[in-house]
Parts: C-alpha cells; sequence; structure tokens
C-alpha cells in the first residue's frame, strides 16, 4: 500500500510549471499514515503484520506468561517478591553478555568467543586487583578493554583477512578459555573482595522512593519522547501519533513500572545490576535506532553488497561490531564474577554460551541478520533464567533445564525461519 500527499510550494515562491507541480507527489510512508488513523488504524496494522508474519516480540512475551503461569501453578514461591527480584539480578550477567550477541546477529554473523572472553574478563580483574594490589577500578577498566581488543581481533580476521566468524570466534573460544586458565593459576579461583565489583550484584537502594523515583522518570521520559517526536513531525508535516495512543501507551508503561516497584520494595529494594542492565538497553537501543552508526549496522544485515555500493565501510563496521560484542562480554562477565564474589575456571563455559545466545535468538533478534533490537536480549533472558529458576524451585535435575531451553530456542527458530519465508512471500523481507 502506498498513500501519496500533493506537495505544496513553500510560502512566497512561485512554481514555474503550475501543471507539472500538480502532478507531483511526495510519497509517504504508510507506517507512518496509521498513526493519523487512530486505534482503528493500529488494529488494521496489526492484522497486516499478523497476516505477514511479522510477529514482532509478540511470541515470546506470550511464551513468558505461560511460562510464569506454569511454574506460579506448581509452586507459589515462583511469584514471590524475592524470587522474582533474584531472577532479575541473576539475568543481568547473561543479558549484558546478550546485548553484544544482538549487535553480532544483526548482521547475519556469530560470535562464539563471548563466554571465554567474559571468563578472561573476570578473571583479569581478579588477577590485577586481588593478586597484584592494582586499583580497583583501574583493574576494572583494563579487564573491559580486554574484552573490546579480543573482540576488536576477532572482527580484523573476520573482515580484513576473510576467515568466516564462525571459525575466527571458534578459535577464539578455545584462544582465551586457555588463557583465562593460564592467568588464573593452578589455584584455579580467585575470591574478590568486598568492592565495586562485588557490589554490582549485591547492592539494592533499600529506600522505596529509589524503585518508585526510577518508574517515574521512566514513565515521564518515555512521555516527552513521544510527544516531542509527535510535535517534530507535525511541524514537518509528517503524520505522527494520536496524543490518546501516546497515552495509553504511557498508561501501560506506567502500570508495568509501578507494579516491578512494589515488587522490588517487597523485598530488599532496588537492585543496582537492574538499574545498570536498564540504562545499557536504553542506551544501546537509541545507537542502533537514531543514529547513523545504527542505520549502517541494519544495512550490513540486510545486504552487504548494497551497503558497499551506498558508501559505507563495511570492514569498520564489521570490526566495530565484534568490539562491541567483546566489551560487552567483558561487562558481563564482571557481574558474573560478582554474583560468585569469584573468578574462577568454570566461568564462561558449559552451557553459558549457548544461553547468551539463545536469549539473543529467544528475544527476537533474527539468526538472519537484519532485524532485532537489543531489548530483546532482556526478553530472551528472562525467559531462560525464569526457566532456570522455575525447575530449580521443583527440584529438577540440570539435564531436563538443558533439554528444555533447548526446545524453547529451537522453537524460537523455527518461527523465525517460518516468518522469514511467510514475510518473502508477502514481499516484506
Amino acid at each position: 500500500m502506498s498513500i501519496d500527499k500533493t506537495s505544496t510550494p513553500p510560502e512566497g515562491q512561485t512554481v514555474e510549471n503550475p501543471e507539472a507541480a500538480a502532478g507531483a507527489a511526495t510519497a509517504v510512508d504508510p507506517r507512518l499514515l496509521v498513526r493519523e488513523q487512530g486505534f482503528a488504524g493500529y488494529i488494521t496494522e496489526f492484522k497486516r503484520k499478523i497476516k505477514a508474519g511479522d510477529l514482532g516480540s509478540l511470541p515470546v512475551v506470550i511464551g513468558l506468561v505461560i511460562i510464569w503461569i506454569i511454574f506460579q501453578s506448581l509452586n507459589s514461591n515462583f511469584l514471590t517478591a524475592g524470587n522474582l527480584s533474584d531472577i532479575s539480578v541473576a539475568m543481568v550477567g547473561t543479558g549484558m553478555i546478550a546485548i553484544g550477541i544482538v549487535f553480532v546477529l544483526l548482521l547475519g554473523e556469530i560470535d562464539l568467543s563471548v563466554g571465554s572472553v567474559s571468563g578472561v574478563a573476570g578473571a583479569t580483574f581478579a588477577v590485577l586487583n586481588i593478586t597484584n594490589g592494582m586499583n580497583e577500578v583501574l583493574a576494572l577498566v583494563l579487564a573491559v578493554l580486554t574484552g573490546t581488543a579480543a573482540g576488536a581481533i576477532h572482527g580484523f580476521v573476520f573482515a580484513r583477512i576473510g576467515v568466516p566468524a564462525f571459525a575466527v570466534t571458534l578459535a577464539g573460544l578455545l584462544f582465551w578459555q586457555g588463557f583465562m586458565l593460564q592467568i588464573l593459576g593452578d589455584n584455579g579461583t580467585i575470591n574478590l573482595n568486598d568492592g565495586i565489583v562485588t557490589k554490582l550484584t549485591s547492592y539494592y537502594f533499600s529506600d522505596v522512593a529509589a524503585a518508585y523515583g526510577l518508574a517515574v522518570v521512566a514513565v515521564a521520559a518515555y512521555f516527552l519522547t513521544g510527544f516531542l517526536g509527535n510535535r517534530r513531525r507535525e511541524a514537518a508535516g509528517i503524520p505522527s501519533r494520536p496524543l490518546s495512543d501516546l497515552v495509553l501507551r504511557t498508561v501501560l508503561l506506567a502500570v508495568v513500572s509501578f507494579a516491578v516497584a512494589i515488587v522490588y520494595n517487597q523485598y530488599k529494594g532496588l537492585p543496582l545490576a537492574v538499574v545498570l542492565f536498564l540504562a545499557v538497553l536504553v542506551l544501546t537501543d537509541f545507537v542502533l535506532r537514531r543514529t547513523a552508526y545504527g542505520r549502517k549496522v541494519f544495512a550490513l544485515g540486510g545486504s552487504v553488497e548494497a551497503s558497499r555500493r551506498a558508501g559505507i565501510n563495511v570492514e569498520l563496521v564489521r570490526i566495530s561490531v565484534f568490539a562491541i560484542a567483546g566489551t560487552f562480554a567483558a561487562i558481563g562477565g564482571l557481574f558474573v564474577a560478582s554474583k560468585i564474589a569469584a573468578a574462577n575456571q568454570g566461568a564462561g563455559t558449559g552451557e553459558f554460551l549457548m544461553n547468551v545466545i539463545a536469549a539473543a535468538v529467544i528475544g527476537g533478534t533474527s539468526l538472519f541478520g537484519g532485524r532485532g533490537r537489543t531489548w530483546n536480549a532482556l526478553l530472551g533472558v528472562l525467559v531462560i533464567v525464569s526457566i532456570q529458576y522455575g525447575l530449580a524451585l521443583e527440584g529438577i535435575a540440570a539435564p531436563v533445564q538443558y533439554m528444555i531451553t533447548g526446545g524453547v530456542l529451537l522453537a524460537t527458530v523455527i518461527i523465525d525461519a517460518v516468518t522469514r519465508k511467510t514475510q518473502k512471500t508477502a514481499g516484506r523481507a
């Protein structure tokens, strides 16, 4: 569907050929015109998306609700304030790394090294700060930069030399795991002192005003951003979202935000880890959706050749994306070390890598590139950690947890593949 609006000359200017100008039209994105139709327009757009296979985050949201209902019916302790707060803190380490994986998946690539890189970051911090007595802040910065450097190396080999990302990062997985074991030494475990890193997951804002204040700020920021965006669209003559629609969305966000705040205040208060995670999600979402760099990442995920012809420095963007993935792997590794107050040889090993990738994919990021948001990491990791905690409450063994998580991941990938096929049929892919 395409809708045209006839353009008019700016005030004070004359048109040399009025007949030609009368036939001229300015194309307007039909998705913007939906906003002028109010709720009826959004219902029509929703039906069109469903028919075209553009499901967005709907399946994972429905799945999360079903998971919570099932586990709550099995154990009444699942939806208690304490358990939900513990879930939200436990998901941050994996979620941080999943944010970096989202960037890589948007290119249509994969990074298998992030688990090992996260372990290296935790080990680097512990060795520098605990073993060698380095200032904690400096050790933390160097640990994060270790992940950035590792990611940049992977990106360079992939982008400049042309080695497939799968092979490069698989080699990185083995190399960085060996490097972590080497720097940890024979002991294999270094306990952390009570400092900045340990407080990442152990500190709570106990004042009830903190959780409620964050909810107010989030709701107000959302409304003001949408309202000012509508004003700019109106000033430019572009269709904007009806005020009633913006108000409804704001009310829904307020209900969710204050419900979460109530839950936190019934336990220990607002966790610092959750605040940092939400801040990173907002920042990275802004980078991807509102900056030229973000548009380049999406463009590469759509077509590398078209991006190259459009003048995008493909090699630089690829290297930077893998550097971002390495950076978030290191940050996530510090949160994981904080959770157990130690750096050990098991960090980033086992099913950890699969959980990270699964979180990004389950949340709605396409394995085929070009579609996804960093908020998908939040949804995906929430599903995975909810399953882990729910099964743990029931005393179900780890092998069953792996099978269930694998089944959820497979179902998500199937939905992604079917969605992509449907979109191609509808001419939208």
